[in-house]
């Protein structure tokens, strides 16, 4: 069916893909019905306007998080720690892989249409929430190899500081050089958090068989 759910889908694809190349407001919708191999009818039976797709995209992006990034990173190791860093690591290869341009598509859109649209506002924060409350996920599971007193949810949110920060700062320098400094000073902070866990750990074990 030329309208179907394929359609639909490679309709989102291509223009996420689109507006992280080039930015919401300089895709054309002439370019996504190109790049799309559709017609006009097509895009319109599904979003009646260029906003309505922006809106579709991002709901669509919420929806591929877990498939197309976490899930991987799970794939990838079963240390819930060692997958904060992987998830950090792949970001670098997609910054690689593009020579520092572009950036996260999540945050290039924060930047470009937060203050215009309200609803992608909305969307956007849920997919920072998602990405920041799966990390959280894996910060618990390292139970007390990390600090009872450390805030979980703060770690995350640090996590996706450290993430969009490094990125924004590589894709201004044009090279990985900013993006591996602050990744590098994160992974000092959790090995710094672990040593103090695992002195914790020591010591209360030895108050145990005192």
């Amino acid at each position: 069916m030329a309208d179907g759910p394929d359609t639909r889908n490679r309709i989102l694809e291509v223009a996420f893909r689109l507006f992280h190349e080039q930015g919401y407001h300089a895709t054309s919708v002439a370019t996504i019905l190109r790049e799309a191999g559709i017609n006009s009818g097509s895009l319109y039976h599904f979003f009646p306007s260029k906003d309505a797709l922006l809106e579709g995209v991002l709901q669509w992006a919420l929806g591929a998080l877990r498939p197309e990034v976490m899930d991987h990173v799970e794939r990838a190791t079963a240390d819930p720690l060692q997958r904060v860093i992987a998830l950090l690591e792949r970001y670098r290869m997609g910054m690689e892989m593009f020579g520092c341009r572009m950036g996260c598509p999540m945050g290039n859109l924060a930047l470009e249409v937060s203050d215009e649209y309200p609803r992608a506002r909305d969307l956007i924060h849920q997919n920072f929430e998602n990405w920041a409350g799966i990390v959280k996920g894996w910060l618990d599971a390292a139970g007390d190899r990390l600090p009872a007193h450390v805030d979980r949810a703060q770690l995350a949110r640090f996590v996706l500081t450290v993430m969009e920060g490094g990125i924004m700062q590589s894709r201004a320098a044009g090279h990985l050089g900013p993006y591996d400094d602050t990744v590098a000073q994160f992974r000092a902070y959790l090995q710094a958090l672990m040593r103090e866990a695992e002195l914790t750990r020591a010591q209360s074990g030895s108050g145990a068989t005192a």
